[in-house]
């Protein structure tokens, strides 16, 4: 009988670690195609990371949600290059997320560049953002977040403006849903809603808008992201702008 506990108890310790997988870096790669209505197709590459300070456990989380739910503090970095009929547009950007420990508080704080050259000389613009939010969870699975986004343009144009953000991870169902929205207001009005269904922990449909009034971009998307495994994950999503489609994939890996 004393063996059979150990070997119950053995077992049952298997099985938990098999459920409960842990990670602490993501890194991805991805590409996406733009197909406008009045100009050549043009195509980018991506890669970007993440590095998490502690193991972040998946347990029964929604795998793509797991680092939220944890409260799991971090700090990433993405590149993304184009290149198309001599237009080059290079983005990076760099950012930290930190959960203040034994407490609802949240901050975060983000920087990037924004490169864009057209035959060498015809268009050289440089473009640096930055933004910094505090946020408070006052439920599991909610942030309130408010925040600034400012920038500053090559030639001297700069400003700064105030923003507003929640994201909200919770269930319906018996079935788990992501919901996100996101705003800027000021010189920069920008606006930005998402919501995820997870038909599964593995396997998720969202729908998204996007609107910037600087750019002038009015976006509308839908994408899928799928985990092979509790390392690799896929995803793709499909953009419908006014005048031209995107469509992008990225794969990533943690461990």
């Amino acid at each position: 009988m004393k063996k059979l506990a150990i070997a119950s108890a053995l077992l049952s310790a298997l099985a938990v670690t098999g459920t409960a997988h842990a990670y602490q870096a993501e890194v991805g790669g991805s590409y996406t195609y733009t197909d406008p209505d009045h100009y050549d197709n043009t195509h980018s590459f991506g890669v970007d990371g993440t590095y998490y300070f502690n193991p972040v456990q998946t347990r029964n989380a929604p795998l793509a949600e797991a680092a939220f739910l944890n409260r799991a503090s971090n700090v990433k970095a993405n590149v993304n290059y184009a290149n198309n009929s001599g237009v080059k547009d290079t983005k990076y950007g760099a950012g930290v997320e930190y959960f203040v420990p034994n407490s609802d508080f949240y901050l975060s704080g983000n920087v990037g560049r924004t490169e864009l050259e057209v035959d060498k000389s015809f268009v050289d613009q440089k473009v640096t953002t930055y933004g910094a939010e505090v946020g408070y969870l006052p439920a599991p699975g909610l942030l309130l977040a408010l925040g600034v986004k400012g920038y500053d343009e090559k030639d001297g144009k700069d400003g700064a403006d105030p923003t507003v953000r929640a994201k909200y991870v919770t269930q319906v169902g018996g079935n788990d849903i992501n919901l996100e929205a996101y705003g800027a207001f000021g010189d920069l009005d920008e606006y930005r809603v998402k919501g995820d269904y997870y038909l599964d922990k593995t396997l998720s449909v969202g729908a998204d808008y996007y609107n910037n009034d600087l750019t002038k971009r009015d976006e509308w998307g839908i994408s899928a992201k799928k985990f092979l495994n509790q390392q690799v994950s896929l995803e793709g999503r499909v953009g419908l702008g006014d005048d031209y489609n995107t469509y992008g994939i990225r794969g990533a890996y943690r461990f």
